[in-house]
C-alpha cells in the first residue's frame, strides 16, 4: 500500500498512478504548453486518479472537470482572465473532457459573493491550493521545462494514498466540505472521511 511508503516512494507512486490517467496527462502536456505564470494542474483530477487506480476502476471514472490553476497579478481585470480562459478552449479543444482555467490572483474579488466567507489575497498559486476545503485536495502538479515533475503536495500524500478526506478549515465553510464528501463517497464508498472540526467554545467577558 503507497501510504505506507517513504514520502520519496509515494512521490514515484503517485506520477505512476496518474501516468495510467491519459486525459490528465494530455491537459498537463498541453497546459505547459500555454506557459501560464505559475501553473498547476490542481483539484479532483489529481487525487481522484489516485482515488480509481487504488480501488481498481479506470482512471478517469468520475471525474468531473480538470483545475488549472495559475497566477498573475499584474492585471485583476475579468478581461484578462476570460482571454486566458477563451485561448485555454483552443488548447483543450477536442479533449473528452472539461478543463476550467482560473487565475488565482483573482479569488478574493468573487469568493465571498460565492461562498459566503472573505478570502484575503492569495500571494501564490501555492497559497491557493493550501486554501482547499480538505487537506487531501491539497495536492498540484506542472510539467517544468525538460518534462521534468513539479509536485506541491504540503500535507504529503499519505492520506491521498490512503483514501482518508481530511478537513481543512482555514477559509472554505462546513457546508462546502460537507457538500463535496457526500458527493465523493456516493462514487467512492471507500472512503475514509473525517468530521469538520467541532467550534471552540467561545467563553464571554466575566461579569
Amino acid at each position: 500500500m503507497a501510504g505506507h511508503l517513504s514520502p520519496d516512494d509515494r512521490t514515484a507512486a503517485l506520477k505512476s498512478a496518474l501516468s495510467r490517467n491519459d486525459v490528465l496527462l494530455e491537459v498537463l502536456d498541453r497546459a505547459a504548453a500555454m506557459g501560464l505564470p505559475g501553473w498547476y494542474l490542481t483539484g479532483g483530477c489529481l487525487f481522484q486518479t489516485v482515488w480509481n487506480v487504488v480501488t481498481g476502476r479506470p482512471p478517469a471514472s468520475g471525474i468531473k472537470d480538470y483545475d488549472v490553476f495559475y497566477f498573475d497579478d499584474g492585471d485583476l481585470s475579468w478581461e484578462a482572465e476570460d482571454a486566458v480562459i477563451g485561448a485555454g478552449r483552443e488548447v483543450f479543444g477536442g479533449l473528452p473532457a472539461e478543463v476550467e482555467i482560473r487565475n488565482e490572483a483573482r479569488v478574493h474579488l468573487w469568493y465571498e459573493r460565492k461562498f459566503g466567507v472573505a478570502c484575503a489575497p492569495h500571494a501564490s498559486t501555492e497559497s491557493a491550493i493550501d486554501c482547499f476545503v480538505a487537506t487531501t485536495c491539497c495536492l498540484g502538479v506542472r510539467l517544468e521545462p525538460g518534462g521534468r515533475w513539479r509536485i506541491y503536495a504540503p500535507h504529503g500524500l499519505s492520506d491521498v494514498f490512503g483514501l482518508v478526506v481530511r478537513p481543512n478549515p482555514v477559509l472554505a465553510p462546513r457546508e462546502v466540505y460537507e457538500a463535496k464528501v457526500a458527493r465523493w463517497r456516493r462514487q467512492w464508498p471507500e472512503l475514509t472521511v473525517l468530521d469538520w472540526p467541532s467550534a471552540p467554545s467561545r467563553k464571554g467577558p466575566p461579569e
